[in-house]
C-alpha cells in the first residue's frame, strides 16, 4: 500500500490551520473573553484529553502473541521509561529548550512566551507523535483531527493571553509532525499489518496513559512529569520483541 503525500500528512496540515484559526479567533475575542471563560475552555480540553487517553490506553488489552499480558507490558514500559526520563532529565531539558527558544526571539515577551508555550503544548506529547505516526503509516488522521480540534480551542485561550506568537507555533508543528508522518510512511513495507500490529498497539496504549497524565495536569488534579514518560513510547515495542511467542 502506497500513500501519497497529502494522505500521509493531511492531519498535520489541518492541525496547523486549526491553530492559526484559533489564534485569530482569540485575538478577535481578546477583550471579550473573561478569565472564567478561559478557565472553562481549558477544563473542557482537559476532559476531552482524558477521554482520548482512556480510549487509547484500551489498546493494551488488544495486544496478542506475547508471553506477558499487554497491560503488564504497558506498566513495565511506563515504569522503565519514567526512570529513564528522570535519569535523562527530560522535564528539565524541556524547560531549558524553552529558554533557548526565547533567546532566539528578542522583542515582545508576550510574543515569545506565547510562541514557546504553545509550541511545547502542541508538539511535545504522545498525541502529536502517535497521531502523526498513524497518519503516515495508514492514512488514518483521526487522532490528529481530534488533536486539531483541541489545539484550535486551546489556541483561542492562549492567544487571548499571549497574542499572535501562539500562531507561529504552527510552523514548528508542521516541521515536527510532518517529518514523523513521512518517516512513518516508510514503515509500511516493513510491518505486515500496520493497522493492528502489536508494537503499534503497545505504543498507542502507553501513549494513551501519558495523554491521560496531560489531562490530569490540565485539570490541576496533580502534576505528572509527562515529559519524563516519553521514553516509554520507545520501550513498549522493545518489550514486545522480547516477549513475543
Amino acid at each position: 500500500m502506497t500513500l501519497d503525500f497529502w494522505v500521509r500528512t493531511n492531519g498535520t496540515w489541518i492541525n496547523a490551520i486549526s491553530i492559526i484559526a484559533g489564534t485569530i479567533s482569540g485575538l478577535l475575542l481578546k477583550k471579550h473573553l473573561p478569565a472564567k471563560m478561559q478557565l472553562i475552555i481549558t477544563q473542557g480540553v482537559a476532559l476531552i484529553t482524558i477521554f482520548i487517553g482512556l480510549q487509547m490506553a484500551g489498546s493494551l488489552t488488544q495486544v496478542k502473541n506475547t508471553r506477558v499480558d499487554g497491560i503488564v507490558l504497558g506498566l513495565i514500559a511506563i515504569a522503565v521509561g519514567g526512570v529513564l526520563g528522570e535519569w535523562w532529565k527530560l522535564e528539565e531539558r524541556l524547560y531549558s529548550l524553552g529558554d533557548f527558544i526565547k533567546a532566539l526571539f528578542p522583542g515582545s515577551d508576550y510574543f515569545t512566551d506565547g510562541f514557546v508555550a504553545s509550541s511545547l503544548l502542541f508538539c511535545v506529547g504522545p498525541m502529536a507523535l502517535i497521531g502523526s505516526f498513524n497518519n503516515g503509516l495508514t492514512g488514518n488522521n483521526t487522532i490528529l483531527m481530534l488533536k486539531a480540534t483541541m489545539d484550535g480551542i486551546s489556541a483561542i485561550a492562549l492567544s487571548s493571553s499571549y497574542g499572535i506568537g501562539v500562531g507561529f507555533s504552527a510552523i514548528i508543528l508542521l516541521l515536527y509532525q510532518g517529518t514523523v508522518s513521512l518517516i512513518a510512511g516508510l514503515l509500511i513495507q516493513v510491518l505486515p499489518n500496520p493497522t493492528n500490529h502489536p508494537c503499534l498497539l503497545l505504543i498507542t496504549g502507553v501513549g494513551g496513559l501519558t495523554i491521560l497524565g496531560l489531562g490530569l495536569n490540565l485539570l490541576a488534579v496533580t502534576q505528572i512529569r509527562v515529559a519524563s514518560l516519553l521514553p516509554s513510547l520507545l520501550i513498549a515495542p522493545l518489550l514486545y520483541l522480547l516477549t513475543i511467542k
